[in-house]
């Protein structure tokens, strides 16, 4: 993996970015218009060489590389100067790059990994493998164990982002959907196979 961050602005290839999202996704969120004008808002006024676009993704890339947490990133932002054009906490830096968010669910999960709380385990309150509370308990915050479940949050939640627009997202770019295809049509065969 290259640690390096390119500091050549040309290198960014931000259109490139924005046309590989595709139209269909920029339709979703944010749109078009607002990625688009991120990436042509000067991070500072007067600025030339940097975009609220541009410096969002190479801080990003170095959070990345370097296993910054969403605290660490959040305290960097709030040392650059007010003049700037970024907000000044990770989550907000972060709708900058997701209007082309893929969809996904999400399902509440036991603590232990034995089950997910869907289907037929949609409704129940605990584990019926290790018996584990589904929610995170916690008397000083609620009355009674009915309001925990109510309104407490669950003790594991998982993110899953469906099959059909995972591959929408991988075959938007078409020389990634070329490469993706080669082994099926473009490879040679020496019919060992």
């Amino acid at each position: 993996m290259d640690d390096v961050v390119h500091d050549d602005v040309d290198d960014d290839r931000l259109k490139d970015m924005i046309h590989d999202v595709g139209a269909e996704s920029f339709a979703k969120a944010h749109g078009y218009g607002s990625m688009s004008r991120y990436a042509q808002t000067p991070l500072y006024p007067g600025s030339t060489n940097f975009t609220r676009l541009s410096v969002v993704l190479r801080l990003m890339n170095l959070k990345a590389i370097n296993g910054w947490t969403d605290k660490s990133f959040t305290k960097l932002l709030q040392l650059l100067p007010e003049e700037n054009t970024l907000h000044n906490r990770n989550y907000e830096a972060q709708t900058i790059l997701c209007p082309m968010s893929m969809e996904y669910k999400k399902t509440h999960a036991c603590y232990n990994d034995c089950i997910l709380y869907r289907k037929d385990f949609e409704l129940l309150k605990s584990c019926p493998r290790c018996g584990l509370s589904r929610y995170k308990l916690k008397q000083k915050d609620y009355d009674t164990i009915e309001e925990i479940e109510k309104h407490g949050p669950p003790m594991k939640v998982i993110w899953y982002i469906p099959n059909i627009p995972r591959m929408k997202l991988l075959f938007a770019n078409p020389n990634d959907a070329k490469n993706f295809r080669w082994h099926a049509y473009e490879r040679k065969c020496d019919d060992m196979y």
